[in-house]
C-alpha cells in the first residue's frame, strides 16, 4: 500500500509576492492541504533558509548570491503565508538549495514516515518542482504534481513542464482532481 506525502514548496511570503497575477492560487493550495489533513496525509513544507551571515551560499551560486545581495532572504519575508500556514503537526523542512532534498533532512523524514508516493506543489515549477520531481523520480518515489497548484513567472514554461515534461515522471492533475482522488 503506499503512504503518500503532499509536499508544499518554497510558499514563502518574498517568492508568493512575486507572483501576485493568480489570486486563485493560495486558496486553491488550502484546498489540497485541507483535503490532506482530512485523509491523514501528511503535509510538509519545504522552505528555503540560511544562518545569519549566510554561510551556505557561494559567491559562484548565481541565483542565491544574487538574492542575498538584494536582501531577499530576511525577516518575515521568509515566512509561510497564514493562509496555507503550517499546522500543529505539519513537519517544516528547510532546505539550502533548489531541490528540496538540498541541504535538508527531508529523504529521512520520508524514509522515516515509510512515505513512498509524494504529491508536489509549489513555487516556481521550473524551480523547486522540476529540481524536486527529478530528484524524487532518482530516489524511486512515486509522484503525482498538481498542476494548478504549482505556479510559475512563465506561463509558457509552466505549461510545457507540466504537460509535456512531467508526464514522463509523475501523475499530473489539478489540485480538484487530486482532492476527490483523497475523499
Amino acid at each position: 500500500m503506499t503512504k503518500q506525502a503532499l509536499l508544499v514548496m518554497d510558499v514563502q511570503k518574498a517568492i508568493v509576492d512575486r507572483f501576485t497575477g493568480d489570486d486563485g492560487y493560495l486558496p486553491r493550495l488550502r484546498g489540497a492541504i485541507d483535503a490532506a489533513t482530512g485523509a491523514g496525509v501528511p503535509v510538509i513544507y519545504v522552505v528555503i533558509g540560511f544562518r545569519p551571515g549566510f554561510p551556505e551560499i557561494s559567491t559562484r551560486n548565481k541565483i542565491f548570491n544574487a538574492t542575498r545581495s538584494a536582501g531577499g532572504f530576511s525577516g518575515d519575508a521568509m515566512e509561510v503565508p497564514a493562509d496555507v500556514a503550517p499546522r500543529p503537526g505539519d513537519i517544516v523542512v528547510t532546505k539550502k538549495r533548489v531541490s528540496a532534498f538540498a541541504g535538508s533532512d527531508l529523504e529521512m523524514v520520508l524514509r522515516a514516515g515509510e512515505i513512498d508516493s509524494l504529491v508536489l506543489t509549489g513555487i516556481a515549477t521550473s524551480g523547486v518542482v522540476l529540481s524536486t520531481l527529478r530528484q524524487a523520480a532518482d530516489l524511486d518515489f512515486a509522484l503525482t504534481v498538481l498542476s494548478d497548484g504549482c505556479l510559475d513567472g512563465d506561463p509558457e514554461v509552466h505549461r510545457v513542464l507540466t504537460e509535456k515534461v512531467f508526464p514522463h515522471q509523475a501523475d499530473v492533475v489539478t489540485v480538484d482532481e487530486w482532492v476527490k482522488s483523497v475523499s
